[in-house]
Formats: C-alpha cells, sequence, structure tokens
C-alpha cells in the first residue's frame, strides 16, 4: 500500500511525519518538466535535480562538470513539472569547491530561481560549517555522506564506503555533526545496511539511501539507471524495472525504415488545401 502524507502537498514536515510513522518515501532525479509531471503522479514523494546529468544527459564521464547556470534551469523545469511535492537541488562542483560566499549564493539561488524547497551537497571535513551557513542563510541542506562521487575522477573510484566497524562509526559521527550543525536530511550513498543502521540510530532528522541498504527512511536512485535508458550498466542498488531504451530505439527504427519505405508520411500526416469557396470565380 502506498504511503500518503498528511496533505496532497508534500513538504520537507511530511517526510518527517513519514519518518515518525514509519513509513518509507520514495525519491527520484528529475532533469525535465515531463519527467518531473510522471514523477508526481505516480505518487513520487522527492524529485531530486541532481549533478548526474553531467552523465546522463551531458555524456560525460563524472559529475564534476556540471555548470551552475544549466543545472539552476532544468531544475526550474522540474519544479514547474512538480509543484506538489519535494524538490531538492544539487550543488555542482564549482560551486562546493568556490569559496563560502559563493557557496551560499548558489545554493541561495537553487532556493530563489529554481524553487527548491532543500538543496543537496557532498559534505567534507567543513561540511557542518557549510550546513551551519546555509541554515543561517535560510536555506534547507541536505548532506550527502558517504560515496561522493563529485571527488571521484576515474571509473574505479566508485567503491563503497564504510565497511569496516571503525569507518562505521566515523559515518555515523560525521552525520551526527552535520545534524547538529541544521542538516533536515542525510543522503547516505553505497555504504551497507549496517553503517546506515548506525546513522539513522545518531540523528532524529529523515535518512535517504542510495544504494544504502533497508535501514533508511526514503531511498533515491537515478531515474534513467531504473528505467534502462542509456549505455552504461547500473549499479547493483537501482531496480531496473523498464527497458525504456529499448523501446524509443525501436521506435526510432521503425522512423526510419517507414521513411526510407515511403511509409511515412501517409495520407493522415498530410495537410491539404483549402476547399475552393461556393462564389468563387471559374
Amino acid at each position: 500500500m502506498t504511503a500518503k502524507p498528511s496533505s496532497s502537498r508534500v513538504t520537507l514536515n511530511s517526510l518527517r511525519e513519514m519518518k515518525a510513522n514509519g513509513q518509507k518515501f520514495a525519491m527520484l532525479t528529475a532533469y525535465d518538466y515531463p519527467t518531473a509531471a510522471i514523477a508526481q503522479r505516480a505518487g513520487v514523494h522527492v524529485v531530486l535535480t541532481g549533478d548526474t546529468l553531467g552523465c546522463v544527459i551531458l555524456g560525460h564521464e563524472n559529475t564534476r562538470n556540471v555548470p551552475l547556470d544549466l543545472i539552476i534551469t532544468l531544475t526550474e523545469a522540474v519544479r514547474r513539472g512538480a509543484p506538489d511535492i519535494v524538490l531538492m537541488g544539487d550543488m555542482p562542483c564549482g560551486a562546493i569547491e568556490a569559496d563560502l560566499d559563493t557557496f551560499v549564493t548558489a545554493a541561495r539561488r537553487f532556493r530563489d530561481e529554481a524553487g527548491c524547497d532543500t538543496v543537496k551537497f557532498e559534505a567534507g571535513d567543513d561540511g557542518d560549517q557549510r550546513v551551519g551557513r546555509l541554515v543561517k542563510a535560510g536555506i534547507s541542506t541536505v548532506a550527502h555522506l558517504g560515496l561522493r562521487p563529485q571527488q571521484v575522477t576515474s571509473p574505479d573510484g566508485y567503491r563503497a564506503q564504510a565497511r569496516d566497524a571503525h569507518a562505521v562509526a566515523e559515518l555515523a559521527e560525521q552525520a551526527r555533526r552535520m545534524a547538529d550543525a541544521g542538516a533536515d536530511m542525510i543522503l547516505l550513498e553505497a555504504v551497507p545496511n549496517e553503517a546506515s543502521l548506525a546513522v539513522v540510530d545518531a540523528v532524529s532528522v529523515p535518512v535517504i539511501g542510495c544504494g544504502a541498504g533497508a535501514a533508511v527512511d526514503g531511498h533515491v536512485v537515478v531515474t534513467h539507471d531504473m528505467l534502462g535508458i542509456g549505455d552504461v550498466r547500473p549499479p547493483r542498488f537501482v531496480p531496473v524495472l523498464a527497458q525504456v531504451g529499448k523501446v524509443i530505439e525501436d521506435a526510432m527504427r521503425r522512423y526510419v525504415q517507414d521513411i526510407q519505405s515511403g511509409a511515412y508520411p501517409g495520407a493522415q500526416h498530410v495537410y491539404g488545401m483549402k476547399k475552393a469557396s461556393a462564389g468563387a470565380a471559374g
């Protein structure tokens, strides 16, 4: 049975209520208006306009080269498509690596220009300081811990994190610091269920898992991976629920064949001339 929030508009408070009631929430990526609209109709609780667009939309090998202006524009489109669910914007690498004032200015653009409910960033050693600055600016914040893809520069760098007792304890302490600084949620990527459980026990805010086992409060995957769109094999934690890429390819192939065979355009695709009026001169 699909869990329903207490009101028709899903908010950050809705997610807190769901956590308190033991209800899991669903989150997917969206980079355009139609995908966001479909996600909202399907009952998805949160959409993330993520820096994964660098890979699945722009074709880069990693997520480091996403322009701020581009992701802001796409996030605006997602907001128009999904006005009634939580919208999370993803801070690009350039904004995170900049000074704190530039970092806060970029986050403010997600809120004010794109209409985001909250902003996610990959939190490093100074993550609690950055959370504090965003909270002071009135910006809701999600701290991304575990695997941080923006720090990965080669494909073999995508490795699961926090896989021993010491690393789990460090991760839980880091999450606690982020929550104490004011983070509204924690996102854990590529960690064992034991690590997620330790974080859930350490903080009171909702914890989102991206390949983080069953202990978390909500789950997120890249929509393109889930739908079978793209040439890259999805991570092991992604449930591939459709092969939309194959459907699109077959339709395009049929289009090419119909043009070459002359089947397209048919009579139904062609505009006719206006009929001459009855009183027109012969």
